[in-house]
This record gives structure tokens, sequence and C-alpha cells, in this order.
């Protein structure tokens, strides 16, 4: 009769309890074999990963399990899988085991695909100006030496916020300055048709003022990548980022013309800064300066971010003094860089339909393979040139190999490409050494755009807004000195070796100056 008494509580025991019991001693002893960690469903937060910012969702949760099963994990690189496993109890009787996974995006990729989104955007509203110009001069009368002012106009706010821009990320974080940059650059870009209509003062006004919210882009995205990535990612991160920018080119140089046709002047400018608002929304409720800060964020995504980082900057930080900036010769590693990569770019961007026009007498503004191909070309090889420096880090190269190793592509590939033209006879040979020179640039991306955090992660912003002044300076000097320049020597041939030799002389100096080690 002593036995009767337990055999009894276990006949009229609820049968979920034993199943429940059961299942729990079969995933334990599976452990060892499928890597599944058991865990009590009080400690389950599905879909918003590790309980954040007074966020509990555990108690419905919870009461969820009890009646469904049992929940494991299995996490691997930053993605959470959960299996719920449970039992049909209809009737009672036994039925086939049910399973259910849930595989989420890591949050980090989430916040690089808005990042690129933003980037494009922030280039297309560039673009959108250059193209509605030519209908806006007709209307309006403007000579063609008032098209350039206006296109510079742009370049007088963007010179002075990328400093104060960077400052304020540095102190704010990149998330609230990227928002305030792409609010007033969408309401810049939106009434940029009234102030052309209203006074040749207003529209100078309102560009200059769209070059001061866009100061603040690049210094933003940088900022916020290096804290949603870890070291071996950061580099893919920004990849992609910089695709975005350079697609802006493409949507912008397809797009425009469109909305010209079907909704007059306003229409592209009404169009793109809709987007921009409608992607605000999205940024406002999603993104957090630190992954730290993120509802949304899995433990196991921030433990596997702040492993892959050497340091983590504090927040608040005092700058450091410009004279202390200047002191060091990787700063001014990262700032010839940086001119010199402007230099170039601008050459391009601004000279080179001028160039086929005199020498080939074709005009590439027309043609469809120059509104898309060489961006569409350095958008993809944006990506290649950032997978390609995280995969040498991965592999065990230094970051300050890897940083000179990208960054040597990145300026001698352009420069043997602007020999090339010298000796190129065909408009195709030299359309394909032009869009070999865009794409081998972009590798610079993985060259000093990222040094600057590595030598200065707690002043990262303010950092990138001195070498970016630097490199706008120098954009306005090449745009405006290249005409002189080749009436000067007589040809663009002379100009093209210039430009090469200064490519090669500052790839020099960054081999011999510039370091992946903190500096400041």
């Amino acid at each position: 009769m002593a036995a009767a008494t337990p055999i009894k509580s276990q006949l009229h025991s609820d049968p979920s309890s034993r199943l429940l019991k059961t299942q729990s001693s079969l995933i334990s002893t599976k452990k060892t074999q499928l890597g599944f960690e058991p865990k009590k469903w009080d400690q389950l937060v599905i879909g918003f990963g590790k309980n954040r910012g007074g966020w509990r969702r555990r108690t419905d949760e919870a009461q969820r399990g009890r009646r469904r099963g049992v929940a494991v994990t299995c996490t691997a690189e930053g993605i959470e899988r959960g299996i719920l496993v449970g039992k049909n109890r209809g009737g009672g009787g036994a039925r086939d085991v049910a399973a259910e996974e849930i595989v989420s995006v890591p949050e980090r990729f989430k916040v690089a695909a808005l990042v690129a989104c933003v980037m494009c955007l922030c280039n297309a509203d560039r673009v959108v100006m250059s193209v509605a110009i030519v209908p806006l001069a007709a209307k309006n009368g403007w000579s063609s030496s008032f098209l350039g002012v206006v296109q510079s106009s742009f370049l007088w706010g963007y010179i002075f916020s990328s400093v104060i821009g960077g400052a304020l990320v540095d102190r704010y974080g990149g998330k609230r300055v990227m928002a305030w940059g792409v609010a007033m650059w969408s309401l810049a870009t939106l009434l940029t048709p009234w102030a052309a209509n209203h006074s040749t003062t207003s529209l100078l006004a309102v560009r200059a003022f769209f070059g001061l919210s866009e100061g603040v882009a690049l210094p933003s995205m940088s900022t916020l990548l290096s804290r949603w990535f870890p070291s071996h990612e950061r580099a893919s991160a920004v990849g992609i980022s910089m695709a975005g920018f350079h697609l802006g080119n493409v949507v912008g140089l397809l797009l425009t013309p469109i909305m010209l046709s079907t909704m007059g002047l306003s229409g592209p400018f009404i169009l793109f800064s809709s987007i921009g608002l409608l992607w605000l929304t999205i940024w406002a409720y999603t993104v957090t300066n630190d992954p730290s800060e993120s509802r949304y964020i899995s433990n196991s995504e921030i433990r596997m971010i702040q492993a892959g980082k050497s340091d983590s900057p504090k927040k608040g930080g005092k700058l450091p003094s410009m004279r202390l900036l200047f002191s060091k010769l990787p700063t001014w590693a990262i700032i010839c860089a940086n001119v010199t990569n402007n230099w170039g770019y601008f050459v391009l961007l601004s000279w080179m339909p001028v160039y086929f026009k005199t020498v080939f007498g074709v005009n590439l503004k027309q043609a469809a393979w120059f509104s898309a191909v060489p961006w569409g070309s350095m958008a993809i090889s944006s990506y290649i040139a950032g997978a390609a420096s995280d995969s040498l880090i991965k592999a065990g190269y230094s970051l300050t190999t890897v940083r000179k190793i990208m960054q040597s592509i990145g300026f001698i590939g352009p420069g043997v490409s602007l020999l090339g033209l010298n000796y190129a006879k065909t408009p195709e040979a030299a359309a394909v050494l032009l869009t070999a020179a865009l794409c081998l640039s972009s590798f610079s991306q993985a060259g000093f755009l990222l040094n600057i955090q590595d030598i200065a992660p707690q002043s990262a912003g303010f950092l990138h807004g001195i070498t970016n002044s630097a490199g706008t300076v120098a954009a306005i000097i090449s745009t405006i000195g290249t005409g002189y320049f080749v009436q000067w020597l007589g040809s663009f041939q002379a100009f093209l070796t210039v430009t090469a030799g200064l490519y090669f002389a500052t790839t020099i100096f960054w081999n011999l100056f510039a370091t992946g080690e903190r500096v400041f």
C-alpha cells in the first residue's frame, strides 16, 4: 500500500505537466548533439530580444508558453532562432509534434539598410538640381556664369557644416544629427522651386542652406555605423552605405527627367522631399545611437558587437584641440587622402563630359551609359571594397596593413586609369577607363574614411568634419581651376597627368604615415 500513493498521484497528475517534463528531459539529453540550450519561458522575449529600456513582455509570453510547450534557442552570428515545440492536445490523444522556427534579421543590418537609403537620397537630392537647372535657367533667363554660381552655392554651406556637424555627432549621436539633417535638407529641396521663382537671392540662400544640412550626413553615417558594427564588419557596412550614395546618382539622373515631363518643375523636388520625410518617420522610431539602447536587438547580437570592438568610446568626452590634431602625422595622412580623393572625384564628375566633347566630339550627357553605368558600377565596387577589407581583417591582417592596401588601390587604380586616357584612341576605350577610375576610387572608402574611426574613435565626427572641409576646398579648387589649367597648358592630357601624379604622391605619403592604431 505504501507504493500506491505515488502511483495514484501520477495517474491523477496533469498530462500536460508530464509531457512538459518529458520534453524538457529530451531536450537536455540532446544538448551536446544539437547545441540547443533550454530556457524557461519567463526568460523568453519573442521579437524584441533582450528586455531593455523598461520594456516587459515576459508575463504574456510566459502564459502562452505554458499552454504551447517548451522553448529552446540556438544562437549563431548574432541571429537568434527560437523553436517552439508542443503537442496538439485536442481530444487528449497523442499527436505529431509541431515545430515553428522564427528567424530574425540582425538589427545592425536593418540600420545599415536605412543608412544606405538615406545616403542614396542625399546624393539624389543633389543631382536633382543639376538636371532641373536647365529648364529653370530657360524659364528665368539665367546666364551661363550664373549657372556656375547656383551650382557652387551648395558648397558654401557644405564646407562649414562638416566640422560643426561632426562635433554635434560626437556630442549627441549620429541618429539625432542625421534626423535633423534630413528634415532640413528635405525642406530646402521642397522650397527650391519657390525660391527660384521668387528671387535669385532666395535661391542662393536655399541652396546654401541645403548644403549646410547635407554636410552632417557623412560624419553621422561614419559614427553611427562604428557603434553598430564590430571592427571586422565595419568596412562592409560602410561599403553598403556608400553603394547607396553612388546609386543616388543613378536614381536622380533617371527619375528627375521623368518627373519634370510629367509633373513640371516642382515635380522632382516634391517627390524627393516627400521621400525624405517618409524615411525620417521610420528612422525616428527604429534606430538608436547605440545598439545597447535599442528595444529590438537580441542579447547575442549585442554581445557579438561588443566582443568585436577594440574599445568603446565614452559619450560626452572632451574633443581634442586643433593643435593636438594637427600635430600628428596620421591626421595629415587622412587630410591629404581626403583632399586627393575629392580633387580626383570632382574632376571626373565635372570635367569628363567636357573632355569627351573636346577630344572625341561625343556628348556624354546624352549617352545612356554616362547616366547609369559608371555610378552603378561604383556602387557595386563600394560593396566589394568593404567585403574585401573585412575578409583581410578576419584573415588576421592588422588594421594598419588593411587600410594601407585599400587606400593604395583607391589611388593607384584611378591614377593609372587617368594616364591611360592620354593614350585612348576611341571614346569607347576612354569610357572604360573612366568607369575603371571611378570604380577603383571607391576602395578609398575602406581606407581613409574608415581610418578616421581607427585613430580617433571618441572624436571621429569632429575629425571627419575637419578632413571633409579640406576635401571640399579641394573640390572647389579642382572644379574651378581645371578650366584655367587646361587653358594655360592647352590640353586635357597634361592636367590628367598632373592629377595622376597627385594620386601617386599621396599614396606614398599615406603608406609612410597612416596607422590603424588609436592616436586620440
